[in-house]
């Protein structure tokens, strides 16, 4: 820090002032007052991948670092990495991360200098930004009435418009009522977007397409915003279709100083949410771009903002654009406005936060080359992207430098909890331009693997190879416009197959000759139940995978010098192959039919694990009939969870008539709300769970009892 002043004596006398009731000019000036101070430990009021990457700049200035952590994360990375860490509660969200008494408590007791609250969780909430700057603790982003002016839509839109940055056609009246909704839903014309107006992250937003089904879209906005931000208050705006979504990243200090860092492309989105971006946005003009980044600051200094934050902006298909949000944080996306810039944004916010003016002018700031963010989900994008959790029993990164980067909070063995966002890391790359950018997003993603838990990665490779997102055409429907060759249906190939074969072979002839005996093939392995009975001699094995519920059969005879003959059905593959091994990894080098290719590979269980150039193949070797019989799950006249979750509500108890379609059980997995609905008419007859219990997927919940017809 430049010159940094000293603050212990100013922070007792501000801890006894917090004992006053002060009003919001009070507290105001009260922020300024806090900040300039000398910030030598600061706490991270978050978890994760964003607490690790504020621990990692905070290191690198010399600032010791406190985490705070819920009983879920005790093991996690963010923990190991600070210099000092505190249990704050059990894992839901509102007994750890969102008790502001439990954060403040542990700023107070460590000696924190500053907070740092990262994104999600506190970090727009007005009220914590007041009750750090009352106890002299520096809040590290803007004052609370930017954070306030700015988390309610209606205001914001009033701000902007008066500021002179564009806003788009709609209704942001305090008469709430449906009547009056719906007619200023008809004046605007539809297709209409329902908002909350404390909303964000795709929460509380709903699109009524006709009049016809807008009270039912208007209720359920309502709902999600009552459940979201405690808040049902609605605005509506006109519906763009398949508009863009750009976003400028602006700066802030304590002296009046403002730049643009250049915009961020945040079009492609499943559920109103981000999956990938981009920096510089596509098919821009340089003269489009200074517009954008001038209105984004009019719109800062409308709020006499301080730090990071972000204008969003959305655009039509002429170019036209208009404000939508501004996000008063740091985003998840920041990175790639890093890797185009050079800058770092956590320092910045951190020597904003301590008074000192921004490093740069904006005539000094440049931006050079391209940047990609891809975020590594749990969940299963061809089931309509749904979360999910679980261990990562095996996790292998792409190599990183200077333009390929990994931001994550999780290492191998981890568990992607089911309180949480479903976030495992982001890939963020960086390449002299948007093609080269691609290409080597698409070759790093082919490298990142992951066992334990169904992921995007695969989607994301497919997403970044389709040739409208190569040709820089995307906007908010991307994904559902491009459906078809976005969830391709997906065959095991000959190849794919030869390769899984032969690795099992070789993998089992490695396991001989580490244990130098012959009757290594434990009759209890599955990679024993697929090979013959003769061994250290050339022999036909048959061996039997499972490709999902399709049994491939294979055989293949091993002959001389590391060659193989593979046949499936009429087709026969002459194989040459073998292992190399690099650490923990394992690759797979073979030559079928005179065609060269290389997988890495990992075996576990009774399943192998194949990482080829057209994706992850998983390849399971059949479990006999009597063991299967005893592996338990849910039967016909149970209704299951379909991931991992936290049992929120149940609406049934044992002798209840319901109609199928009837809400059984609400489940909460990865912050949103599911719920679970009977698959057929019946009685119930058991309900397994209650309210607060965690559940595995595909438990059963409920069971019905058996029909009298059957």
């Amino acid at each position: 820090m430049a010159s940094p002043l000293r603050a212990a004596t100013w922070l007792v006398h501000a801890r006894r002032r917090s004992q006053m009731k002060l009003g919001l000019k009070q507290m105001v000036c009260l922020w300024y007052s806090t900040q300039g101070k000398n910030i030598e430990k600061v706490l991270i009021a978050n978890r994760g991948e964003i607490a690790c990457r504020v621990i990692q700049t905070a290191r690198r200035l010399g600032i010791q670092t406190v985490a705070v952590y819920s009983d879920a994360d005790k093991n996690g990375l963010h923990v190991s990495m600070a210099d000092e860490s505190y249990c704050i509660g059990p894992p839901a969200s509102a007994e750890s991360y969102l008790r502001q008494d439990k954060i403040l408590d542990v700023a107070v007791r460590s000696g924190a200098h500053a907070v740092h609250p990262g994104y999600g969780f506190l970090s727009e909430n007005t009220e914590f930004a007041e009750l750090l700057h009352k106890e002299g603790i520096i809040f590290i982003g803007p004052p609370s009435s930017a954070i306030r002016d700015m988390g309610i839509k209606s205001t914001s839109k009033a701000i902007m418009s008066a500021a002179g940055v564009p806003v788009i056609e709609g209704y942001h009246g305090e008469d709430q009522s449906v009547d009056r909704l719906k007619s200023e839903g008809s004046k605007i014309g539809y297709p209409v977007m329902i908002k909350a107006v404390r909303g964000g992250g795709g929460k509380g937003m709903r699109i009524a397409m006709t009049e016809a089904e807008f009270e039912s879209q208007l209720e359920s906005a309502k709902t999600e915003g009552i459940k979201s931000f405690g808040d049902d208050v609605m605005l509506l705006e006109k519906f763009i279709e398949t508009p863009r979504h750009v976003e400028v990243q602006v700066f802030g200090d304590q002296h009046g100083n403002y730049v643009y860092l250049f915009e961020r492309d945040c079009s492609v989105q499943r559920r109103h949410q981000k999956i990938i971006e981009e920096a510089p946005a596509p098919g821009l003009t340089e003269d489009l771009r200074r517009s954008l980044g001038e209105a984004a600051v009019r719109a800062a200094q409308a709020v006499q903002y301080v730090g990071a934050g972000t204008v969003e902006f959305i655009m039509d298909k002429n170019g036209k654009f208009f404000f939508m949000e501004m996000n008063t944080r740091l985003q998840v996306e920041h990175p790639v406005t890093e890797m185009i810039t050079g800058l770092d944004l956590v320092e910045w916010q951190i020597r904003v936060a301590a008074g000192e003016k921004l490093p740069t002018l904006q005539t000094d700031l440049k931006y050079k080359g391209h940047a990609f963010e891809a975020r590594i989900y749990a969940e299963d994008p061809v089931n309509k992207f749904m979360p999910g959790a679980g261990p990562l029993l095996h996790l292998s990164t792409p190599k990183t430098d200077s333009t390929v980067r990994i931001d994550t909070g999780v290492t191998e063995g981890d568990e992607v909890s089911v309180y949480y966002d479903p976030m495992i890391a982001k890939l963020i790359i960086w390449a002299e331009d948007r093609p080269t950018a691609i290409q080597k997003m698409a070759s790093s993603l082919r490298d990142y693997h992951v066992i334990g838990l169904n992921t995007n990665i695969q989607f994301l490779a497919d997403l970044v190879r389709h040739p409208e997102f190569k040709a820089g055409n995307v906007h908010t429907d991307f994904i559902p416009q491009h459906e078809a060759d976005l969830f391709p249906i997906r065959n095991i190939t000959d190849i794919t197959l030869c390769q899984a074969a032969v690795a099992m072979v070789l993998l089992q002839q490695k396991d001989q000759r580490k244990t130098r005996v012959t009757n290594i093939l434990d009759p209890h392995s599955p990679f024993s139940q697929c090979m013959g009975t003769r061994v250290n001699h050339a022999h036909s094995r048959r061996i039997v995978l499972q490709d999902g519920n399709k049994d491939l059969v294979v055989n293949v005879s091993s002959e001389k010098n590391k060659s193989f003959t593979v046949k499936m059905m009429d087709k026969k593959y002459d194989v040459n192959g073998w292992l190399e091994e690099t650490g923990d990894k394992m690759k797979l080098i073979a030559d079928i039919n005179g065609l060269k290719s290389s997988c890495h590979l990992v075996r576990r269980d009774n399943s192998i694990h194949l990482f080829t150039s057209d994706g992850q193949h998983e390849l399971k070797i059949p479990v006999p009939k009597f063991l299967e019989a005893s592996g338990g799950g849910g039967g016909v006249d149970d209704a299951m969870a379909p991931m991992p979750g936290v049992i929120e509500k149940i609406n049934v108890t044992p002798g209840s008539e319901v109609k199928t379609g009837d809400p059984l059980v609400i489940m909460i997995a990865m912050k949103m709300e599911y719920v679970i609905r009977a698959p057929r008419d019946g009685v119930i007859e058991k309900v397994f769970f209650k309210p607060g219990d965690t559940v595995k997927k595909a438990a059963a919940l409920v069971h019905f009892k058996e029909s009298e017809e059957s």
